[in-house]
C-alpha cells in the first residue's frame, strides 16, 4: 500500500556527476507525479547545473559546492541557514553522505529519507535498506529511496531539456562546416571523468580516418573546453581532418548536437547519457572498467555496448590503474564495423 505523504516543501539532495544526475532525473519526476502541487527544490553542485536547467518537474535548483564555495565551515552554516529558511519539511537524500545528512537535520528538516548507511543511520526519519552493491543500473538505485518510501514509481526513462536556441548553435556549426543534408555525420566523444574510461587517443584517431575514407562520414570531435588539448592531440594523429567541437558547444548545446547527428561514439560518460536522454538515432558506448548494468545506456535500443572479457572484475574502480587494457580490448576496427553497419541502414 502507498503510504500518502504530507510534505508540501520537498527537497532533493543529489549526487554529484553529470550521468548520475541525468539517473536521477527518472526519480524527481516520480517524486513530482507523487506530490504534483508541492514545492519541489533540488540541490546539485554547480558543474552539474545545466543537467537541471529548465526541468520542468522542479520549482527550484540550488547550488551546494562543498570543495569550492561551501568548502568552510562558515560557508556550511551559511547554506543551512539559507535551507532552513525555506522550511522544507521533507528531504530525498540521493546522496549516501554523512555530511549531506546532518546538514538536513541542522535545517530543520523533519523528514529525512535516504539508504541508510552505518555512519549517518541515526539523521535519517526513514532508513531505506540499499539494495546489495552494483545490483541495479543508477536509474533504478535512486527510484529505490523512493519507492521503498511508499511512493507511487511509473516509469525510468531519463529527462534532458534543450531549445531551440542550442538547436540554432548547432545549425549554424553545420553550415559553417559544410555539414550538408544527407551527410553521414558521426559525433566522437574522446573524454572521459577517469583516465581509465578512456580509449586510446591513438584509437579515436584511427576510427576517425575508417569514418572519412571508409563511409565518407563528417566526423565531429566533442568535448568541453577541459578537452581541447586531448581533441587537438587526436585530430593530430589522423591523416584526415576531421571537425573540431571541443569547447564550442555547453552541454545543452551538446544534447541538442547527440540529437542530430547520425551516430554517437563515446565511452562511458556523462555525454553517453545526454546523448542516450536525447533518444540519440545511434550510439556506440565502449566500456572498460565499468559495467552496462549499472552504468549502461538507457534506453539501449539504439546503443551497441562494445565491452570485452579481459579477465579483470567488473565493475573495477581502480582509478589509479595505469593498464587500460579493457579499454585497449575494443579495437577501431570492431567499432568501425558496428558504424558501417549503422551507415548502410
Amino acid at each position: 500500500m502507498v503510504k500518502e505523504l504530507t510534505a508540501k516543501h520537498i527537497l532533493i539532495f543529489n549526487v554529484n556527476w553529470l550521468g548520475d544526475v541525468l539517473f536521477s532525473t527518472a526519480t524527481i519526476r516520480n517524486i513530482r507525479r507523487n506530490y504534483p502541487d508541492s514545492y519541489i527544490a533540488c540541490v546539485i553542485p554547480s558543474r552539474c547545473y545545466p543537467i537541471l536547467k529548465g526541468n520542468p518537474y522542479l520549482d527550484e535548483v540550488i547550488i551546494f559546492d562543498e570543495k569550492d564555495r561551501h568548502k568552510g565551515v562558515l560557508a556550511k552554516m551559511n547554506f543551512v541557514n539559507m535551507l532552513k529558511a525555506k522550511q522544507f519539511d521533507t528531504v530525498f537524500l540521493l546522496h549516501r553522505s554523512f555530511s549531506r545528512a546532518l546538514i538536513c537535520r541542522l535545517a530543520g528538516i523533519s523528514e529525512r529519507i535516504g539508504h541508510v548507511t552505518k555512519k549517518r543511520a541515526f539523521l535519517l526519519t526513514k532508513k531505506i535498506v540499499p539494495p546489495k552493491k552494483d545490483s541495479l543500473h543508477r536509474i533504478d538505485y535512486y527510484l529505490d529511496i523512493i519507492e521503498k518510501a511508499g511512493l507511487r514509481v511509473e516509469d525510468r526513462y531519463m529527462d534532458f531539456i534543450y531549445d531551440h536556441a542550442d538547436e540554432e548553435t548547432v545549425e549554424k556549426f553545420f553550415a559553417k562546416n559544410s555539414v550538408l543534408k544527407g551527410d553521414f555525420v558521426v559525433a566522437l566523444n574522446p573524454g572521459g571523468n577517469w583516465l581509465p574510461k578512456r580509449w586510446p587517443k591513438d584509437y579515436w584517431a584511427a576510427l576517425g580516418d575508417k569514418l572519412i575514407s571508409g563511409l565518407n562520414a563528417k566526423v565531429i570531435i566533442t568535448g568541453s573546453s577541459a578537452d581541447v588539448v586531448l581533441v587537438n592531440q587526436i585530430k593530430g594523429l589522423m591523416k584526415k581532418p576531421p571537425l573540431v567541437a571541443s569547447g564550442a558547444f555547453n552541454i545543452k548545446q551538446l544534447g541538442a548536437l547527440a540529437s542530430k547527428v547520425d551516430l554517437f561514439i563515446t565511452a562511458d560518460t556523462g555525454p553517453l547519457h545526454i546523448a542516450a536522454s536525447v533518444r540519440a538515432k545511434k550510439i556506440i558506448a565502449i566500456f572498460g572498467p565499468t559495467a552496462k548494468e549499472i552504468t549502461g545506456p538507457y534506453p539501449d535500443n539504439n546503443a551497441v555496448v562494445l565491452q570485452k572479457d579481459v579477465g579483470c572484475l567488473i565493475p573495477c574502480y581502480k582509478v589509479s590503474c595505469k593498464d587500460n587494457r579493457c579499454m585497449k580490448a575494443v579495437t577501431p576496427e570492431e567499432v568501425f564495423a558496428h558504424a558501417e553497419k549503422k551507415a548502410k541502414l
